[in-house]
């Protein structure tokens, strides 16, 4: 159907395991399920495995401009910037998001205030979903930093953009392990479903209506003084 077709979007998945490739990552396992859907709807994906590439620590656009000897974030950051939906993947620590996944988030602030050519921030018009997996409790912590993050730096979150996969509490089989229950678990499948239309379906509007509009929102035309309706309510 023509209303499922949603050629001409691009998606990118970042995988914050903590496994180097060719190492088997269980948030990649569950994140396929999402990337099949989209393709099988023509939107072009690209995933990424973070911790493969040398990403600097820090919130600046290029770190090497701060002390960094190498830094492959600007390239990565120009793939993100070409994408119209953005997904943040990674596992459960101790309750919380792995380290690489906060690396990523920390690179995405730092290029926040750049500007798109309407003039406001450089990720307005974009859409945002997170997916996690552990043996362990933490999706809604994890996946609510991960969500509040992106709408932060200008993301839109369409309804039920997360979806993730846990065991029993304690240690345990994790996603792929064998018995684990996590691909027939179908919570977490009804889950990553609604999460991969919902993206599609709001990014396909977004696209559609030219993005977000640009009145209220331009950071150009406020710092040169308009005010978009704004009045003081007292004097200053």
């Amino acid at each position: 159907m023509a209303d499922h077709d949603f050629t001409g979007l691009r998606a990118m998945y970042i995988n914050c395991t903590l496994k180097r490739s060719p190492e088997r990552s269980h948030t990649e396992g569950l994140l396929e399920l999402s990337t099949a859907i989209m393709r099988k709807h023509g939107v072009e994906v690209e995933v990424l495995r973070a911790v493969d590439h040398e990403i600097a620590t820090g919130v600046y656009p290029d770190m090497t401009e701060h002390g960094w000897a190498s830094d492959e974030w600007p390239e990565f950051y120009e793939r993100v910037q070409a994408s119209d939906i953005l997904v943040i993947c990674g596992p459960i620590w101790l309750g919380d998001n792995s380290s690489v996944t906060k690396r990523v988030i920390e690179r995405l602030y730092g290029n926040s205030s750049e500007l798109n050519p309407a003039g406001q921030y450089a990720f307005y018009g974009k859409v945002g979903g997170a997916l996690i997996t552990g043996n362990e409790d933490g999706i809604k912590h994890c996946t609510m930093n991960i969500l509040y993050s992106l709408q932060h730096i200008g993301y839109v979150i369409p309804p039920q953009a997360d979806a993730g996969w846990i065991g029993e509490a304690g240690p345990g089989p994790s996603y792929l392990d064998e018995g684990s229950g996590g691909p027939e678990n179908d919570f977490t499948n009804r889950n990553t479903t609604f999460m991969t239309w919902n993206l599609m379906h709001l990014a396909k509007l977004l696209r559609d209506a030219g993005g977000i509009p640009t009145y209220g929102n331009q950071r150009r035309a406020w710092d040169e003084g308009e005010r978009f309706d704004f009045e003081p309510l007292h004097d200053a």
